[in-house]
């Protein structure tokens, strides 16, 4: 094997387009590590928090409801990911109406209801989004 010069072994340095890509993988590295961490946190919590017991005005809820009783007759086809999280919320809010059909109690102009805290979540999330 022929041996590199003094200026191929030492001065040549990657292009640095080449040392970005490497960086931002290994930053992707360090987020799949946070996502275990992430998780871990989850199985720990997991036990401690299932529902909560949340209070809805009847608009909202009836809203859900129809969201659950409600047949999407079209499949699936190519999405974009605004129009994935957009399904994936509408699903969140279907699952809240089934919450509210199956163990909801009403209560004048409200439902009482023991939500999953993931169902909680999503609707926080939406509502932080500006939706």
């Amino acid at each position: 094997m022929p041996e590199l010069s003094g200026n191929q072994q030492t001065s040549e340095k990657p292009p640095r387009e080449y040392c970005r890509l490497v960086e931002d993988r290994e930053q992707y590295v360090r987020y799949q590590q946070d996502r275990t961490v992430l998780a871990a946190i989850g199985a720990h919590l997991d036990p401690q928090v299932s529902r909560i017991r949340v209070r809805l005005p009847r608009s909202v809820a009836e809203s859900a409801v129809a969201a659950w009783d409600r047949e999407e007759l079209g499949g699936i086809g190519e999405e974009s990911r605004e129009e994935y999280k957009l399904r994936d919320d509408a699903a969140e809010l279907a699952l809240i109406g089934l919450a509210i059909s199956s163990r909801g109690v009403w209560d004048s102009e409200d439902v009482v209801v023991d939500l999953d805290v993931a169902q909680i979540s999503a609707a926080l999330r939406a509502n932080l989004s500006g939706h």
